[in-house]
């Protein structure tokens, strides 16, 4: 799964590498946590478009929008079949930028885990695959929401969790991003595992626990002599 993530680049940043119209003004943010808002690439009349929208997908049919709270990530084997997420994978995808995600990692013979941040290896921003969906209450109000896709692990995920977000590859943002495409069995080959070489995971301190805690104390490598 993917329960915490960063967004450290500055706006003029992530314009360039999303090719948006707009420069984003942006915070940094070390602990984004579910329920909070995020920041998403769309397209919109033919242009990329950078917008917040709460993680935790809510579908338009949900009478409770705290369903939301629930759906923070959605199967990427599984998403363009499920009730909940499959018009959002044939009309509403996006991109999630980020610059690395945090994963929890079982030690043997004790109840406490390990947090790892994981990267790029050259330090650069990326982006999760992502569903949104637009969601509209009896009292009129209106709320646009995001789940992030998830995957099998790759080799170096392996050793840390059973499952990792979906990391698109440059290339195939366009595609992933297009309306007029449309078709599962086009779209569901761009969902696979990102490479390990071009990764790593570093152990941090767990500062991270907290989702309150949103500094990039959260990113510092763990003392291995504390």
């Amino acid at each position: 799964m993917c329960g915490r993530f960063t967004l450290i680049s500055p706006g003029e940043v992530l314009a360039e590498f999303f090719e948006l119209v707009d420069t984003p003004t942006v915070l940094p943010r070390y602990n984004i946590a579910p329920t909070q808002a995020v920041g998403v690439v769309r397209h919109d009349c033919d242009i990329r478009r950078f917008d917040l929208m709460h993680w935790g997908l809510i579908p338009s049919w949900a009478k409770d929008p705290t369903i939301g709270n629930r759906m923070i990530n959605a199967r990427s084997e599984t998403a363009a079949t499920k009730p909940s997420f499959r018009s959002a994978v044939k009309y509403r995808r996006c991109l999630l930028p980020t610059d690395g995600f945090y994963e929890w990692k079982a030690i043997a013979g004790q109840k406490r885990k390990q947090p790892y941040y994981i990267r790029m290896a050259d330090g650069q921003p990326f982006a999760f695959a992502g569903l949104w969906e637009h969601w509209e209450g009896p009292d009129g109000a209106a709320v646009d929401s995001c789940t992030i896709l998830t995957t099998e692990p790759n080799e170096m995920m392996a050793d840390i969790h059973n499952r990792m977000p979906v990391i698109l590859d440059p290339k195939d943002f366009a595609q992933w991003l297009d309306p007029s495409v449309q078709a599962a069995d086009v779209l569901c080959p761009l969902l696979r595992s990102f490479p390990p070489g071009g990764m790593k995971a570093i152990p941090v301190n767990t500062t991270v626990n907290r989702p309150s805690n949103d500094t990039a104390a959260c990113i510092e490598p763990l003392d291995v002599d504390s």
